[in-house]
């Protein structure tokens, strides 16, 4: 039998289209449904490769009984999380302000009316971990609602109180010039070094998120400060995370978050959004440092990506499933019996190096992790490649084939990047085919975007995170390619997003920060307005970054003003929580640097040109723009003309712009000074 999930296009709901509780999509239908019955409903958010999810599925929602207390007392929603963020921003705010934590599966009872009065994240089907049973905590809220309904509609009133205090926005942006203070960047750089864990690198104890944000806004610190603190602990993080369990040694790639401290036990789902911004700070270290085995970490997530996570039409696909064969990791895993079997006798020269042992490090079996130096590493190329072989006969973990515009966004910069620094031809043409691809199937006629294509149709009405994110990709993609289009497409959804997503004229006295959703979608509970970074750049905190990008290559000045705005509100927040502010510290690292405009006028293509790109690119320079071609497109190029009939070069620091260079020495010289 299907329930009210059947026929829709997540992957995630269509798991749950079967079990006995008699699960309704987001919608008016389910509302109504409460209303009529006069019951509470039971909200339910996840993802597909969400390993307690499936936990939880199992053990209550494909159970008859939990199901009958279900649909005899409640009304219940199923909604995945990736495809309505908006959704989960807010009632995770609810869940986190009523236990003071939150996560997935995320449970939530409301009224019919939306206003969530209880909620948790998982609940057993019996009694462990400190927490009642799920039919025990089912049984007590349907009876709450029978006979106590006041004292938990006023607690709903009292936690939408509270969210709503959170939404309002801070009036420290108020005023004619907003002042960005230099001090917030050294207190969060002295709160992170404080924090920072000396022994196995990263923040934090278990589990260890690898924070990348955090890690680029270090690398900004380093090449502003020269303190070799701050690159060490980007380096120290990053080869920990290389050699970990973390770490996919086989296939490329990093898993979700490591349960230990020391990076050795992965949560084993793999999410795009994570590999596309731990690519790009592996790219960027080994811009800094040349360290090989940074480079190859960022060949193989990126290959990775190509093989298993990306569709025929050139979109990225979200995530893989954490099991497989309904056991978590079981895909990674290894005994050293089965290593044997592959390898034969070559095998024991890889136990130690790989960290094997006769009892294992995960449930009996061992995660691969890499204890040797580089040059073991590529000496073993060829039995890993063997034991990868063999591990692809393997069950493989589920794949969720949806492709979502903001995380498509960050893995576009990811390999824009990368074709740029590495020169590498492949990574260009996949860049391109994913920016062409999103622009077409993801951007309506009228300029609008979605927020994901499910095979053959966009669905919900794009957040603020898909427009930041594709602009920041679209951006690094002109940075490679020089292509016009890309410069213009980025332009034109930065103002679409200002349009639909902020107060215009902008007002002052209601903050510079922007709203999650549009101003033409439907009502909500309230309208979220996320400033904090999750496992993804704030929406808000990667408009501030991109709009000043915008600025300097020569569009709106007002873009700019917004962002300065939006940072000046943000000032307590980054120097306090910089883990939780790390897009926010890029973003007034950005706005703080002394900036490097270079435009080039010449065509993209001839060599002469291209050896100026070279000269103006010998480094890490994340505070460098360029824009190169013959026009008017970016606005940086207008007026620029060429010198004696050559390519010519126009540096400007700070807007204010030197003598045109034409030979790739004097621009060497210029931006070394």
């Amino acid at each position: 039998m299907a329930n009210q999930l059947i026929g829709q296009a997540s992957r995630y709901l269509q798991q749950h289209a079967h079990n006995p509780v008699d699960w309704f999509p987001w919608g008016e239908a389910a509302f109504e449904k409460a209303r009529t019955e006069d019951k509470p409903v039971f909200l339910s958010i996840g993802y597909s490769a969400c390993h307690w999810c499936h936990v939880m599925a199992h053990e209550s929602f494909e159970d008859q009984e939990t199901a009958t207390l279900l649909n005899d007392h409640f009304v219940s929603i199923k909604v995945d999380r990736e495809e309505r963020p908006d959704l989960d921003s807010i009632y995770m705010g609810a869940v986190q302000a009523m236990t003071g934590s939150g996560g997935w599966p995320m449970s939530v009872f409301i009224t019919p009316d939306g206003t969530p009065f209880y909620g948790g994240t998982y609940f057993p089907k019996e009694p462990r971990y400190n927490m009642p049973s799920f039919t025990q905590l089912l049984q007590a809220i349907a009876e709450a609602w029978r006979e106590r309904r006041d004292a938990l509609t006023s607690r709903g009133q009292q936690v939408v109180g509270a969210l709503q205090k959170q939404q309002a926005p801070d009036s420290g942006s108020s005023g004619a010039s907003p002042t960005l203070d230099p001090d917030v960047v050294q207190q969060a750089y002295g709160a992170l070094r404080q924090s920072f864990d000396a022994r196995h690198g990263g923040w934090g104890s278990a589990p260890k998120f690898p924070q990348p944000m955090a890690l680029e806004f270090l690398l900004r610190y380093h090449h502003t400060t020269s303190d070799r603190q701050a690159l060490a602990m980007v380096t120290e993080t990053l080869e920990a995370m290389a050699r970990g369990g973390i770490y996919d040694q086989l296939g490329g790639g990093f898993h979700r978050y490591a349960v230990d401290a020391n990076w050795l036990t992965p949560h084993f789902e793999k999410m795009l959004y994570d590999n596309a911004q731990l690519a790009r700070v592996y790219l960027h270290a080994w811009q800094v440092t040349r360290e090989p085995l940074f480079r190859a970490v960022v060949e193989e997530t990126l290959d990775y990506v190509v093989r298993d996570m990306t569709s025929p039409e050139g979109g990225f696909y979200a995530t893989q499933d954490a099991d497989s064969d309904g056991e978590e990791g079981a895909f990674y895993t290894w005994t050293p019996g089965q290593l044997h079997d592959v390898l034969g006798e070559s095998a024991t020269a890889l136990l130690d190096l790989y960290g094997v042992t006769p009892s294992g490090s995960f449930e009996g079996k061992n995660i691969l992790t890499f204890r040797g130096t580089f040059e073991e590493r590529r000496a073993g190329d060829a039995a890993r490649l063997r034991l990868f072989e063999a591990r692809s006969q393997r069950t493989l973990p589920g794949r969720d084939e949806k492709v979502i515009t903001a995380w498509n966004g960050l893995m576009l910069a990811a390999f824009a990047e990368a074709a740029r620094v590495f020169g590498v031809e492949r990574y260009r043409v996949i860049a391109e085919r994913n920016a062409a691809f999103l622009l077409r199937e993801l951007r309506t006629p009228q300029g609008r975007l979605m927020h994901i294509h499910y095979g053959d149709e966009a669905n919900v009405t794009g957040l603020l995170e898909d427009y930041a994110h594709l602009i920041e990709g679209l951006i690094a993609l002109y940075q490679a390619t020089f292509q016009p289009h890309l410069y213009s497409a980025a332009s034109e959804l930065a103002r679409t997003m200002l349009e639909h997503f902020g107060a215009a004229p902008y007002d002052t006295r209601e903050g510079m920060t922007l709203y999650d959703t549009a101003d033409d979608v439907e009502n909500l509970l309230l309208r979220p307005r996320q400033v904090q970074d999750s496992a993804v750049p704030s929406g808000n905190a990667m408009a501030a970054t991109v709009l000043q990008t915008l600025t300097r290559l020569g569009d709106d000045p007002s873009f700019e003003d917004i962002a300065r705005r939006s940072l000046a509100m943000m000032h307590a927040s980054m120097s306090e929580y910089p883990l939780g502010f790390g897009q926010w510290l890029i973003a007034l690292d950005s706005a703080l640097a002394a900036s490097v405009e270079v435009a080039i006028a010449g065509d993209p293509d001839a060599e002469e040109t291209r050896a100026l790109v070279r000269a103006a690119r010998q480094a890490y320079a994340p505070h460098c723009l360029l824009a190169v071609g013959r026009g008017s497109v970016p606005e940086l190029l207008a007026h620029r003309t060429q010198v004696d009939g050559r390519p010519t070069a126009y540096v400007c620091r700070n807007r204010i712009c030197l003598p045109p260079v034409t030979s790739p020495e004097q621009l060497h010289k210029l931006l070394s000074a």
